[in-house]
């Protein structure tokens, strides 16, 4: 997996330097930062721009590039064991799934679910996280509806994002023991309708003026911030 870009790059050498397979720069790099690339014990790569380009698959590389270890999931069983849970049904953008890995993971949620999809661009995601899907558990499930009942069976309460739900203000804060999973659908087909059937609570953003949305990321923001407030 190829990560780059020095944000994530200098994450990754504080918190995860086991990580690290390759290290590829560009660019010369001040003494400090070269002796943390050395001390990893891994091969050092200088390559020319083009290189670095095809690396980075065209994106702002800084110059600072590293290949690592396969991005490793975690089991739904797992997951199921937590007590506040993210689950997104049918979002696709690497953008917007890496923000909210960011938002979810620096609020306190426990861990991630992508869902109604089967794959993921894990370097993209891993990249637009800042390095926070490293540390957040997070897996992908096929079937959103599929994955409801089994958080059902498992004692969660399902909580979701609908244009229809309840201001968020009138419900109760989440407390630390409760088991609840919170579902967002994508901006253009929001949560699915076989899902919804499945949801315990609607909840909506009471907004000032009319507007068809707010982008996901942000949407997980405010609800993930104001149900643990």
């Amino acid at each position: 997996m190829i990560i780059y870009g020095k944000q994530i790059v200098l994450y990754v050498l504080d918190k995860h330097p086991n990580l690290v397979e390759e290290v590829f720069l560009s660019k010369e790099v001040d003494g400090k930062l070269f002796s943390r690339f050395v001390k990893l014990g891994k091969k050092i790569h200088r390559v020319d721009n083009q290189k670095a380009q095809a690396l980075a698959k065209g994106g702002n590389h800084q110059g600072l590039i590293l290949k690592l270890s396969e991005y490793e999931y975690t089991s739904l069983k797992e997951i199921k064991n937590m007590n506040f849970i993210l689950v997104l049904d049918g979002v696709t953008d690497v953008g917007n799934i890496g923000a909210i890995s960011r938002t979810a993971y620096s609020l306190g949620v426990q861990g991630l679910i992508a869902s109604n999809i089967k794959t993921v661009n894990n370097s993209g995601t891993v990249r637009t996280s800042a390095g926070a899907l490293l540390d957040l558990p997070f897996c992908i499930h096929p079937r959103s509806v599929d994955l409801a009942s089994e958080l059902i069976d498992a004692g969660f309460t399902l909580i979701g994002a609908t244009m229809d739900g309840i201001d968020l203000k009138k419900y109760g804060k989440i407390e630390s023991k409760d088991k609840v999973a919170l579902f967002l659908g994508s901006e253009g087909e929001g949560i699915s309708p076989k899902v919804a059937k499945k949801l315990d609570l609607k909840v909506s953003i009471n907004m000032d003026h009319e507007f068809d949305s707010l982008n996901v990321s942000v949407a997980a923001g405010i609800l993930i911030y104001n149900l643990k407030k």
